[in-house]
């Protein structure tokens, strides 16, 4: 599942909680960015485990981790491609922060969902038209579920909040951030739209030597033909 929206990590926190409860010694891993940020997911999982009841302890082994009466496991590591191998039959995979998470971590944490079948949900912000969570939100595989919901969709920020940012941001900042939009990142010539619809599939105008093909070429304002 792909979920750029306001509360992701809250979302993401029921969601560990809802498969470790129901799912007896299943594991769930979230990943970010940074170690912090992961403990602070965990964190807000373990406050919605004490809301069911449950004593909260630690799995043992992991420093951020929650363990369940029913052997099911909440591990938090942070998005390290050297540091984050080791774990397999992931039952639930989540990446929080995902559009600030490298290409090489991503590619690292998918395979522990390989023997367990798990599930992969990726929840970010936008961070500009680049990266596997862009990749996967504007052109991957039909097996994406997508999600956004904008800030102006959720009741707990007011109006006037959204337009003083408007105001502070810029436009362009603002919609990212806010808006669920991915924007360009400022610095390029051309924005990455134009450069994808430039690219064409078909035969190339120009063969090397030894090609067996024509190569047409011009030269002082002439076309010539070799």
């Amino acid at each position: 599942m792909l979920l750029s929206a306001v509360g992701e990590s809250t979302v993401a926190a029921v969601m560990a909680v809802h498969r470790a409860y129901f799912r007896a010694k299943s594991l769930v891993v979230v990943a970010c960015p940074t170690e912090k940020q992961s403990a602070e997911l965990v964190w807000k999982a373990r406050d919605f485990m004490m809301k069911l009841g449950l004593r909260r302890r630690g799995d043992g082994s992991n420093r951020i981790s929650l363990r369940f009466p029913n052997g099911s496991r909440i591990v938090g590591i942070p998005g390290k491609e050297a540091t984050l191998r080791g774990f397999s039959a992931v039952s639930l995979l989540i990446i929080d922060e995902a559009s600030r998470v490298d290409d090489d971590v991503y590619k690292a944490l998918r395979p522990m969902l390989a023997v367990g079948k798990g599930d992969l949900w990726l929840l970010s912000t936008p961070f500009g038209k680049r990266g596997f969570f862009y990749e996967n939100w504007a052109g991957g595989s039909e097996d994406w579920v997508r999600t956004a919901v904008p800030a102006t969709e959720c009741p707990r920020i007011a109006d006037t909040f959204l337009a003083e940012e408007r105001r502070q941001m810029g436009e362009r900042w603002f919609r990212q951030e806010y808006m669920c939009e991915f924007i360009d990142e400022g610095h390029q010539m051309f924005g990455r739209d134009l450069v994808m619809a430039a690219l064409d599939d078909g035969e190339p105008l120009f063969r090397g030597p030894g090609s067996g093909a024509k190569t047409g070429f011009q030269r002082g304002g002439g076309s010539r033909t070799r």
